[in-house]
């Protein structure tokens, strides 16, 4: 059975709500999308999902194929207002894709490099995130791990709140903060290390150590029993391949990798 790198990310994805119950899931971007998408529909049904503007579904949405909002399956109106009372209940699992982690699981998704004042690129702002970062429980979806990405320092901008004792707010513990999963093109992690240091917690096929740590700006830690990322599914491949008909996510990483990446014999071949 093949698969491409895309979804393996995916179904590894999903598998950050799992035992969440109902919760109102988001994933912003599309992979992200289809990995909440899976989620509900295999290892959680309890979970909650909109449409992406107001309305509750006891399904989800395709990601692709669909022409109108006619005929999805609408459970119950969410309007902006009550999504931020769900947000400050701490009812929500977030997963989003930051331009920059530091070591503390901090995020930038505002600008780099330069001044806050004058930067060199500048990205969205900070959004949701600070409120997000201590309301919830969030999970982070990384398509090129780099050391552009997992830097050295600080983040440029800190949008979200880590496990940096610098920055904790008033009142707060780092049993408040509730970072789960980092999903990336070459491994998953989280922040389940000494002193919450980020942890390897399984590799993709064919993918070293030595290259996650070579690609990342700071120590990792890994976990004890640490594993190969399982391979999705016949059932997960099927339910991928019905959420997205047009297969949008072959799209979303550059030459859409395969899922286990050829050793270089066979590159040469």
């Amino acid at each position: 059975m093949t698969y491409s790198l895309a979804e393996l990310m995916v179904c590894a994805a999903s598998r950050v709500f799992d035992n969440d119950g109902e919760v109102l899931a988001t994933g912003i971007g599309l992979l992200p999308r289809l990995a909440a998408s899976l989620a509900m529909r295999t290892t959680n049904p309890d979970m909650m999902m909109t449409d992406s503007q107001s309305f509750m579904l006891s399904a989800p949405n395709p990601v692709s194929g669909m022409t109108s909002h006619m005929g999805q399956a609408n459970e119950n109106w969410m309007g902006f207002a009550r999504i931020f009372d769900n947000v400050w209940s701490g009812h929500r699992h977030a997963l989003v894709g930051p331009s920059q982690i530091d070591r503390y699981g901090q995020t930038n998704i505002s600008a780099l490099g330069g001044s806050h004042q004058s930067p060199k690129v500048q990205l969205l702002g900070v959004r949701g995130f600070p409120g997000n970062s201590i309301s919830h429980a969030n999970s982070f979806f990384v398509p090129s791990h780099s050391k552009r990405v997992f830097v050295e320092a600080e983040c440029d901008v800190v949008c979200s709140i880590g496990y940096n004792p610098a920055r904790l707010p008033k009142g707060y513990t780092f049993d408040d903060i509730d970072i789960r999963r980092v999903i990336t093109n070459l491994c998953v992690m989280d922040f389940g290390g000494p002193d919450r240091q980020a942890r390897v917690l399984s590799l993709h096929p064919g993918v070293s150590l030595e290259e996650v740590r070579d690609n990342t700006g700071f120590d990792l830690a890994v976990a004890v029993d640490l594993a190969e990322t399982a391979a999705p599914t016949a059932e997960q491949l099927a339910i991928l391949a019905e959420l997205d008909p047009k297969d949008l996510r072959a799209r979303q990483l550059k030459d859409n990798p395969p899922g286990v990446r050829p050793t270089q014999q066979e590159t040469s071949v």
